[in-house]
């Protein structure tokens, strides 16, 4: 398995630039947290979510 990089290290990275299992792992852990999500943390996730749907 291929090392995920952690939130605060993609925060100046593209989500283009993401691998697959960065934004499948970053989508999943911020849903669960959606409910606590700042409007900061909820556009992050909104740019994951239009990312994953891109590549299909």
């Amino acid at each position: 398995m291929q090392d995920i990089r952690r939130i605060h290290e993609l925060n100046d990275v593209a989500t283009s630039s993401w691998t697959e299992e960065e934004l499948h792992y970053h989508q999943r852990v911020m849903s669960d947290l959606s409910p606590w999500l700042n409007a900061q943390g909820t556009a992050m996730l909104g740019q994951i979510i239009h990312e994953i749907e891109e590549r299909g």
